[in-house]
């Protein structure tokens, strides 16, 4: 299911480096990391409580002890400054073209 929390895929390709492996051992990850950044989002713009998260997203102790980590981590962090720079340079470009017309 889709919810309005998603990224877009221009989103997502944006900041999907920042949620990769520094290195390529250990097994596959089980769960998608867009799934779990869109659980995080969800989660964020809901205010629902973790133990309520809609079961179409990955297990809620999973998304939760990835949340933890990358935030440690300052993953979470780097990744939405990325996203808040790209939003407001694409704020930018359409205030212009209307302050132009």
């Amino acid at each position: 299911m889709a919810y309005p929390t998603d990224l877009t895929e221009q989103q997502w390709h944006l900041i999907a480096h920042h949620f990769e492996a520094a290195h390529g051992r250990g097994r596959p990850p089980k769960h998608d990391k867009r799934l779990m950044v869109n659980a995080m989002l969800y989660l964020t713009k809901s205010g629902c409580q973790w133990r309520m998260l809609p079961t179409d997203f990955p297990p809620w102790q999973t998304v939760y002890d990835h949340f933890s980590r990358w935030n440690k981590q300052g993953v979470w962090e780097r990744a939405l400054d990325e996203l808040t720079r790209a939003h407001r340079r694409q704020r930018k470009k359409v205030d212009a073209k209307l302050w132009h017309r």
